[in-house]
């Protein structure tokens, strides 16, 4: 009944986390799917990315369901949130895309929204925790705030647990990590891909 605590959560506190989302077997199902070649992240769209190791220090790779079943798996169980969230919420969701995302240790993403300035196609932003040995200490912990710029919370990346939340409402932030950390980041759309 998580699904269903998902859409109360949302509609409530605009926020929900999803303990167990995935088991660690399908978590290192989708890893063996992932290149070993990532991309330093960049900040910005179109005409403006950019590289900034001061902001970011990630690296990505975009998910498409022919990397193998186990990436398949995971973006049609997403799709069937988007349609559950529309059924129920009304949301107008058209699409999802997402990345795998690593940081190595001592990397960071700086407090940002998941929206590029003066769009607001990103609606909901979803985070896969895929880090199966972590450890207090181990850092790459994110720090939600509110409206008013306030810490909410703190959360660990434990391997399974998802984080959902409301892509424009929340600023937010990956500490440094002591660890390589690893995660899948994605955004349910009000557009469609192109």
């Amino acid at each position: 009944m998580s699904l269903n605590n998902l859409i109360d959560s949302l509609s409530t506190q605009g926020w929900y986390v999803w303990d167990d989302f995935l088991n660690l077997s399908q978590i290192q199902a989708i890893k063996t799917c992932i290149p070993d070649t990532l991309h330093d992240a960049q900040i910005g769209n179109r005409d403006s990315l950019q590289g900034n190791k001061a902001i970011r220090g990630d690296q990505t790779i975009w998910l498409e369901p022919e990397m193998g079943t186990p990436v398949a798996d995971y973006m049609a169980k997403m799709e069937s949130i988007r349609q559950e969230l529309n059924c129920q919420c009304y949301m107008g969701l058209r699409d999802f895309e997402t990345h795998f995302c690593r940081y190595p240790n001592g990397a960071f993403y700086k407090k940002h929204i998941d929206n590029f300035q003066g769009q607001g196609r990103r609606k909901v932003t979803t985070v896969l925790y895929m880090n199966e040995a972590w450890q207090p200490g181990d850092g790459g912990e994110l720090v939600v705030y509110n409206p008013q710029d306030e810490p909410l919370f703190q959360l660990d990346p434990l391997a399974g647990r998802m984080i959902v939340f409301m892509s424009e409402e929340f600023p937010h932030e990956v500490l440094p990590t002591q660890q390589k950390r690893e995660s899948i980041a994605g955004w349910f759309l009000t557009e469609k891909i192109l």
